[in-house]
Order: structure tokens, then C-alpha cells, then sequence
């Protein structure tokens, strides 16, 4: 282990980083060119060293150990360092692999755009935060990658700064995340307090014998101190992940441009929750409690954001709805403490994810940035390299046996059955239904966009059914008449081809070393005895053939099955049927359309409430305390003091005189007492 592989892990965050800098400071300078080269060269020299650390890690090199030391305070060593395992390598892959390929994306999306430089600067920052916090090898550490990354999110969906409704969105991730990262941040301040340590590997040392102590937050009911740990620090998981009900951010981030919702909201930001779930295992199985917790929240996101993706009419909210469903099977996978399958599905998710993220602002760009997918149709013929991978990336979303999504999402459905915690009965129907779920919403959008007769010829142009969402940039592509859509420039088409080889072959290439061939070693613990789950799962394993032949007679294939024949059905067959089914289904659609209230009430509660305890602080504290009391007070206080004294100054001798002889005869009193 010399100072070359030390070299190596350095070069991997800090590449991205120094590509960031240049293209955001000296953006002007280097122009558009300069700012793409500097942070694509960037991203791929990561992509690079992490395929070699990969390869390193696999021969048996894993490495643990502080970079430099930031602060030391008494005993406490807050440190830089880095935690190279299984896990941290197969992450650096992930992250490294999709970003590249959304950086070389976004040259192709965001041609016109003005903010170019700035744009590449912000996803090369991402990246690099999003590799610290991968990377860590200490809590300290770990939650610097985790606010940089939500920093870096928030200037990225607040991107196109003029929108009113990009600004509201980016602020609502910032302080939705807020929310989560309090949690978060109290987890980390009980570990340091009861642990004395922030580094990983000794605070899952002293874990087991931490399980039975128990902490009082509220007198007389004592808690287990693990199960407190772990739901705290989960809730941070909730935040950034978008689990119910901290959901409410992620469909409204699709403000930002497309290349981002690929990156963030597709393949790595939202999976930093997983991603950390997972590294927790030591200390999450020591608390039944904690996992059940996890399980119920992943159950409901899982089943009941998949309802909302069937009523979507914007092609990129309808994805970012998948998203949440997919992330509630990942939180269930951990739940059941099938850690490994939650990031083999998170690793399979992103690529078909992130493809269907980039097919479909392909398909925007080729719509003149007209998001509506009601304004669209038959545009198959127009666009087949973008046809071709979103279909693949749709089949593999809702598990078509033998592309990637089938191995990691039966997976985990099998799991959810094979365990016993409480709530695994809920979960494990919310994750069956979720199938139908999924393939209805995921083939109603393939079939309105590609299929049937073409609506865009009517369509106004550059109209977006959000209002006026259209950016300066783009005005220039609107002449006149509508031009029929066209494939997409290589730039685009490239990283979607890319993205669709791994959406093919990684289930069937990854299954089993991840699953049961001890891939993870000894990243990821597992108390077999208490959750049984993946030794189930090994059990049944026959390789990964006999796992395609399975699915083809099992209950999710054929629910899947029925969800696509379902949306055939009603928007290629039978056209007429979905608005009456709209009209019949009444307060349900209603109920859907209103994503369940939380907006409403969140708005109503949480911003009416501050904002009515604001006026009334306000009125309270600056108009009548402050500026009543306070300042306007003491100068009418020294005002009318200033008026008693006054009419003594009279300008008579005898008054002064008068005065003087009451005062002497009152010193005379005063001493002679």
C-alpha cells in the first residue's frame, strides 16, 4: 500500500473539484469550450482513478485512515480521511460513471443557455461533494458531503434564478432538507457524546455494548440509546432521500434543467441516504425498533408516490415520481436489513434512472422545452435513438426479467417476504402493488410521447403547462412555425447509449457476487440470526438464469405485465376512456392530483405559521416593544424631562436664589441626620 493508491484517492474527489474552480471563476476567461473541457476532463480522471481503486479493492486493498487532521480539540481529532471498501468503491463508480456522462449530456441541453459556465461549475462542485461524502471515513466528514451536496442542489434547481417558481422550488429543498439534517446532526451530537469518537470504525466497535444502555429525553421514559441513534439519524435519510412525508421537495426540484434531475434527483444526491443507512448497518442492527421505523416510511413512499407518477402530465414529474417510489423499495430493502440489495438496486437505479432523466430531456429538447406529454405523440419515427432507450430504460424500471431493474427490485420484494419484523406484512404489500403501479405510469408515459397520433402540430409553441415556465435561452429556437422534432446531437444520444449497456447487463453480471458472493465483506453487517431476510434469499438463489425463469411465473412479473397491457389499453386503444374514468373517480383523482395535500398543508401550517407568528413578533416586538417602547420611549422620556427642567430655567435671580437656599437647608436635613 504505497503513496500511490494515497495519491489516487485524492485525485478522485479533488479532480472534479479543481474543475469546478475553473469554469466557475474563470468562466469568462476560459469560455464556453474551456468550461466543458476542464470539467469533463475533470470528472473522467475521477471516473478513472475510481475504476483503478476499484480494481485495487477487489484484489483485497481496502484502506481506513485519516488525510490530515482539521482540528484537534483536547481529546477530539476532528479528521479528513477516507474509508476505501467494497461499498465506498462501487459508490465512487456510480457517481463518477453518471456524472460523466451528464456532463458530457449537458453540453448537447444546455447549448443556448447562458448560464453554461456556471452550470458546469456547479455539477463538477456536486460531484466532488457527493465523493466526500461517499468517501468518509468519519461522521464529521459525512456531513460535510451531505450539506455540500444540498448547498450545491439548491443553487442547481434554483438555476434559471429569474422563474418564480425555480426560486420557491430551491428554497423548499433547501429547508425540507433543514428539516432532515436537524435529525441528522442530533444523531451525529448523541454518537459523539456517548461514543466520545466520530470515526466510524470505532464507534460500530463500541456499538454492542452501547445496545442496552438507554438515554431519557422525556423524565421517566427511558429509550434505547441505539434506537434514538439510528431514527435520528434515518430522519437525515428522509431529508436528503425524499421519504414520506420529507417527500414534498423532490418532484417541485424538477425546476432545474434536465441534466441535474438526472444527476441529483436519479443517481446519487437522493441515493446519499441509502448509501449511508447502509454504512450504519452495525449500529441499525442493533435496533428492531429503528428498522421497523424504516420499513413502514419506505412502505408508504414506495406504494403511495407510485399513485401519484399515474396522474402526471409533465414528462419530467412523472420520473421524478418513479424516483421516490424506487427510493421507498431501497428504504424497505434496508429495513428488512437487506442492505445489499438496497445498493445493488441503488447502483441498477441509477443507470436506468438517470437514462430515463437525460431520454427525457431529449425528448423535451426535441419538443422545443414543451414539457406536456398531452402535447405529444408518435415521436418514434422523429427520434429513434431516444425511442429506443427510453424503452429500455422503462422496461428495465419496471422489471422486465433480465434487464438490471428485475434482479435488484424481485430482490428486494422477496426479502420484504422473507422477513419478520413488524410492518414487513404492510411493506411487502405496498412493494407487490407497487409493481402494477409502476409499469401503468411508467408505460402511460412511453405511449403518449412515442405511440398514437401526433398531438404537437397544434400544440402552441413553447407553451408549458406550468405557465410561462419558458427560459430567455430558449426563445431563440421558437421560428415561427413548429419544426418538426428531431433526433437530438450526439452530445445527447452518446450518454444515453452509454447508460443504456449497464441499464442491460448489470443485473445479470452483479447479482451474485453482490448478493451472495461476499462482495461487500465486511462494509456491510448483517445479524443473520435476528433478520433472517438474505439468508432466504441465499437459499432460493440458483444463479442468475434461474432468476429470469422464476420471474417469468411470479406474481411481480405478471402484475407488471397487467400494469403496461393496462396503459396500452386506455391511451393507445381506448382514448376516450381515461377522461371518463377522471370524471367517475371524482375526489380520488382530486386526492391525487393535490399530491395528498402536503403541499397544501405545509403551505397552510408550517410557511402560514411562520409567517403569522412573524407579523405578530413583529408587531409585539418591533412596533410596540422596540420602536414603541425602546427607542421612541427613552426620547420622549428625555423629552419631557427636558420640559421639567426647562421651566425651571426661569432666568430670575431671586428663583435661582429661592433654589439655592431650598437646597442648602436639604443638605443641612440630610447630613444632620
Amino acid at each position: 500500500m504505497g503513496m500511490d493508491m494515497k495519491t489516487l484517492y485524492l485525485i478522485v474527489p479533488l479532480a472534479p473539484l479543481a474543475g469546478a474552480i475553473i469554469a466557475g471563476l474563470f468562466g469568462r476567461t476560459i469560455g464556453r469550450a474551456g468550461a466543458h473541457t476542464v470539467t469533463i476532463a475533470g470528472v473522467a480522471t475521477a471516473f478513472i482513478a475510481s475504476i483503478l481503486i476499484f480494481q485495487d479493492v477487489l484484489a483485497g486493498n481496502t484502506f481506513n485512515g485519516p488525510v490530515y487532521t482539521w482540528l484537534t480539540s483536547g481529546d477530539l481529532r476532528l479528521e479528513i480521511g477516507f474509508l476505501i471498501d467494497p461499498l465506498t468503491a462501487l459508490m465512487m463508480l456510480v457517481v463518477t460513471f453518471v456524472s460523466l456522462c451528464v456532463h458530457v449530456y449537458t453540453i448537447g441541453y444546455m447549448a443556448d443557455d447562458p448560464g453554461y459556465q456556471r452550470f458546469f461549475s456547479y455539477i463538477a462542485l456536486f460531484t466532488f461533494a457527493m465523493l466526500m461524502l461517499v468517501m468518509s471515513n468519519n461522521f464529521l466528514q459525512l456531513f460535510f458531503g451531505w450539506e455540500a451536496v444540498g448547498l450545491v442542489s439548491y443553487l442547481l434547481i434554483g438555476f434559471w434564478y429569474t422563474r418564480e417558481s425555480a426560486i420557491y422550488a430551491n428554497l423548499k429543498a433547501f429547508l425540507v432538507n433543514r428539516v432532515g439534517d436537524l435529525g441528522f446532526l442530533l444523531g451525529i451530537g448523541l454518537i459523539w457524546v456517548h461514543f466520545g469518537t466520530l470515526d466510524y470504525a470505532e464507534v460500530f466497535q463500541k456499538a454492542p455494548q452501547l445496545a442496552q444502555q438507554s438515554i431519557s429525553l422525556i423524565q421517566g421514559h427511558p429509550w434505547e440509546l441505539m434506537t434514538v441513534v439510528c431514527i435520528l439519524l434515518f430522519i437525515g435519510a428522509m431529508g436528503k432521500s425524499a421519504q414520506f412525508p420529507l417527500h414534498v421537495w423532490l418532484p417541485d426540484s424538477m425546476e432545474g434543467p434536465t441534466p441535474i434531475s438526472a444527476l441529483i434527483h436519479a443517481a446519487t444526491m437522493v441515493t446519499a441516504g441509502i448509501f449511508m443507512v447502509a454504512r450504519m448497518s452495525p449500529l441499525f442492527e442493533l435496533s428492531d425498533t429503528a428498522l421497523s421505523f424504516v420499513l413502514v416510511i419506505g412502505a408508504i413512499t414506495a406504494l403511495f408516490m407510485g399513485f401519484l407518477g399515474m396522474v402526471q402530465n409533465d414528462i419530467k414529474r412523472v420520473v421524478a415520481y418513479s424516483t421516490l417510489s424506487q427510493l421507498g423499495y431501497m428504504t424497505v430493502a434496508l429495513g428488512v436489513s437487506a442492505y445489499s440489495v438496497a445498493i445493488f438496486h441503488l447502483m441498477t437505479h441509477a443507470f436506468f434512472k438517470a437514462l430515463l432523466f437525460l431520454a427525457a430531456g431529449s425528448v423535451i429538447i426535441g419538443m422545443h422545452h414543451d414539457q406536456d406529454i398531452r402535447n405529444m405523440g408518435g415521436l418514434r419515427k422523429y427520434m429513434p435513438i431516444t425511442w429506443l432507450t427510453l424503452l429500455i430504460g422503462s422496461l428495465a424500471l419496471i422489471g422486465t426479467p433480465g434487464l438490471s431493474g428485475f434482479f435488484s427490485k424481485d430482490s428486494i420484494i422477496l426479502a420484504t417476504y422473507a422477513a419478520d419484523l413488524p410492518g414487513a406484512g404492510f411493506a411487502a404489500f405496498a412493494v407487490t402493488a407497487g409493481v402494477f403501479v409502476t409499469a401503468f405510469y411508467s408505460f402511460r408515459m412511453y405511449f403518449l410521447v412515442f405511440h398514437g397520433p401526433e398531438r404537437f402540430r397544434n400544440a402552441h409553441v413553447g407553451h408549458d403547462q406550468e405557465g410561462g415556465k419558458d427560459d430567455d435561452a430558449h426563445h431563440g429556437r421558437h421560428h415561427g412555425g413548429h419544426s418538426p422534432p428531431r433526433e437530438s446531437p450526439w452530445v445527447v444520444t452518446v450518454p444515453l447509449i452509454l447508460l443504456a449497456i449497464p441499464s442491460i447487463y448489470a443485473g445479470w453480471a452483479y447479482i451474485e457476487p453482490m448478493l451472495f458472493g461476499g462482495f461487500f465483506g465486511a462494509a456491510i453487517f448483517v445479524n443473520h440470526a435476528a433478520h433472517p431476510a438474505m439468508q432466504h434469499l441465499a437459499e432460493h438463489f440458483h444463479g442468475a438464469g434461474a432468476m429470469v425463469l422464476h420471474g417469468l411465473v411470479s406474481l411481480p412479473f405478471w402484475l407488471a405485465v397487467a400494469g403496461v397491457a393496462t396503459a396500452w389499453y386506455l391511451y393507445l386503444v381506448r382514448r376516450d376512456l381515461p377522461e371518463k374514468i377522471r370524471r367517475k373517480a371524482g375526489i380520488l383523482y382530486t386526492i391525487l392530483e393535490r399530491k395528498y395535500g402536503f403541499d397544501a398543508f405545509n403551505d397552510w401550517f408550517f410557511a402560514g405559521g411562520a409567517r403569522l407568528l412573524g407579523g405578530r413578533l413583529w408587531r409585539w416586538g418591533d412596533v410596540f416593544a422596540i420602536d414603541g417602547v425602546l427607542v421612541n420611549g427613552t426620547a420622549r422620556a428625555v423629552g419631557r424631562l427636558a420640559a421639567v427642567v426647562r421651566s425651571l430655567q426661569t432666568g430670575y435671580i431671586y428663583h435661582y436664589a429661592f433654589a439655592m437656599i431650598i437646597g442648602v437647608a436639604l443638605l443641612v436635613t440630610w447630613f444632620v441626620d
